[in-house]
């Protein structure tokens, strides 16, 4: 039977990415960024980790931090918040937009991908960072759509 080329690509990386990971040239280069609200809510995951000069944000849905409750409004809304949180945690780190190199969009309904990427494309107005999206089959807390990036921190620690 074939494989899909874009499978076992996909398996390629996250090989290679889990080994860079694992080895002991990365142990002692890797740092968990957990957000005040975070902690205080005891909420299961780092707000992102970075790994040398790489940082991977945890997936954000369009909730306030502070409350974590969606906002009301539907994809724009929603799409408008996950924004300024990935911009909050990217600034943790001394990192904005610019430095994401890579997003992964997780959406509700597939059929809202026009409006989110109406969207989404204001927030990276020159070159756009590699993606990927697939529609899901529901999403925490009932979110419309979901969107987990990585950044190259490029020389700012």
């Amino acid at each position: 039977m074939k494989r899909p080329f874009g499978l076992i690509a996909l398996l390629t990386v996250c090989s290679t990415i889990c080994s860079m990971i694992c080895s002991n040239a990365f142990a002692a280069d890797v740092e968990h960024i957990v957000s005040a609200e975070t902690k205080a809510m005891k909420l299961p995951f780092a707000d992102a980790v970075r790994v040398g000069d790489m940082l991977f944000l945890s997936g954000q849905l369009g909730v306030n931090p502070a409350t974590f409750k969606l906002v009301k409004g539907g994809i724009g809304a929603e799409t408008h918040q996950i924004f300024a949180n990935i911009k909050k945690v990217l600034a943790a780190s001394g990192a904005g937009l610019d430095d994401v190199v890579k997003c992964t969009v997780m959406m509700a309904d597939i059929a809202e991908w026009p409006a989110f990427n109406d969207i989404y494309v204001t927030y990276f107005p020159g070159d756009k960072p590699a993606r990927s999206a697939f529609g899901a089959n529901g999403l925490a807390l009932g979110g419309r759509v979901e969107v987990e990036c990585w950044a190259a921190l490029r020389d700012r620690r």
